[in-house]
């Protein structure tokens, strides 16, 4: 199959199927016992003719679910990142195993790293974090096909993916990034005029900045359509996600920055939509319900029958469309910024991110102190100086410096409040 036009093919391409191969997909799921790893394994186990899962990698928090996964799925091996959890899940596997053979068993950093490169068709990457990028790039040296719902590793290290992806080589498994890849299936490159990203507007939408000063952990956590994981489900409050979604569109599609769009969407029924240079705006819906993009990143060219609850049309319903607020949330129009930097700016702005986060669930920084540190980080950080000569030693020595500084930050600004 062609590309969306002459020029180089997108990292996603859904006019080119990567490795088709016939019968049961092999499957490695980085992950498993997140939120994505847990519905791609439910997935999975309802179609066994099409899908068999070969491998496990989780970081070991959930031994007891991740030795029931293992047990059940028959897998070859399990990795877990925390090499004190190793014994645990040892014990765990003994006895649900009894006097069959144990998996094999890798513990430590790179353990998920090394699964990503082991014998599969499809590597399904559900990592939370940039401690993704190893294993996605380790994946697409190794040939496999790429169901990305890590979409940090993309983000920090967009040169680096792009240097080894081949065409159609990455599925998206994001909800938004699905939709957009499979409404771009509709025409070429050439015809695309915008995408338009959705977003749900998260707990907070409508409240003004002011209003914001004082939400506690809990209200970030309760999401009005999606269950996720804890530090996904604040960066939807913060709208970080929305504005991560946008550089990860970029790099995907190949569509500059001032032609992709957000727009507020409570229902998360769209998903995302693509405007074409006719004025035909293809739109991508589903009630929210993440199995449906796994479906797609784990199957595609073929679609997984009821992979996902379908709409029930005799029933009424009402779909809303607003503008983002970008005073209230600023992570938007921050993320474009650091998004066309290039660089390690991404890399500085995720990282910032994700020590905010951990700080905020802590109680250590207030809901607007997450944004307000992060902008302090990318702003200290300037301009970066290694363009697209990017390495993974720049990505991890800017990553390092962006977390120190936001600890350091995020400490000062909860010392002055408390003076």
């Amino acid at each position: 199959m062609g590309g969306m036009s002459d020029r180089p093919s997108p990292l996603a391409d859904p006019h080119i199927a990567f490795d088709v191969s016939e019968g049961r997909r092999d499957i490695v799921v980085l992950g498993s016992t997140g939120s994505i790893g847990t519905q791609a394994i439910d997935l999975v186990l309802r179609n066994p003719d099409r899908f068999r899962v070969t491998a496990l990698a989780a970081s070991g928090g959930r031994i007891g679910l991740l030795a029931e996964q293992a047990h059940r799925l028959k897998v070859a091996a399990v990795a877990v990142a925390r090499e004190e959890a190793l014994p645990e899940l040892r014990e765990a596997l003994e006895a649900l195993y009894g006097s069959e053979p144990l998996p094999e068993l890798l513990a430590g950093p790179d353990a998920a790293t090394q699964l990503a490169a082991s014998p599969c068709h499809t590597v399904l990457n559900g990592i939370t974090g940039s401690i993704g990028l190893a294993p996605t790039l380790a994946a697409l040296e190794a040939g496999r096909t790429l169901a990305l719902a890590n979409k940090e590793s993309l983000i920090v290290g967009g040169p680096l993916v792009k240097a080894l992806a081949k065409p159609g080589q990455i599925i998206p498994v994001d909800s938004e990034h699905a939709a957009l890849f499979q409404a771009l299936a509709a025409g070429t490159r050439a015809d695309v005029r915008k995408l338009v990203v959705t977003a749900s507007g998260g707990p907070f939408r409508g409240r003004t900045r002011e209003q914001l000063a004082h939400v506690t952990r809990e209200d970030a956590l309760a999401h009005p359509t999606w269950a996720m994981g804890p530090v996904i489900t604040v960066n939807s409050a913060t709208l970080v996600n929305k504005g991560l979604e946008v550089i990860e569109a970029h790099l995907l599609y190949d569509i500059p920055f001032d032609r992709i769009e957000v727009v507020v969407h409570p229902q998360s029924y769209v998903h995302s939509m693509v405007e074409f240079t006719d004025g035909s705006t293809l739109a991508q819906a589903t009630p929210p319900d993440m199995r449906g993009p796994i479906a797609i990143g784990i199957g595609w060219p073929e679609r997984v029958p009821d992979a996902a609850p379908a709409f029930d049309w005799t029933k009424a319903s009402t779909w809303e469309f607003f503008p983002l607020d970008t005073e209230a949330f600023p992570s938007v129009g921050l993320a474009r910024h650091v998004g066309e930097l290039g660089g390690t700016a991404p890399a500085v702005f995720n990282a910032a991110n994700e020590e905010c986060v951990e700080a905020f669930l802590a109680g250590r920084l207030p809901f607007n102190g997450i944004m307000d540190t992060v902008t302090a980080v990318v702003t200290e950080h300037g301009v970066p100086r290694t363009g697209t000569s990017l390495t993974v030693s720049d990505v991890l020595e800017a990553e390092t410096w962006a977390r120190a500084r936001a600890r350091e930050l995020a400490a000062k600004a909860t010392a002055e409040a408390r003076a």
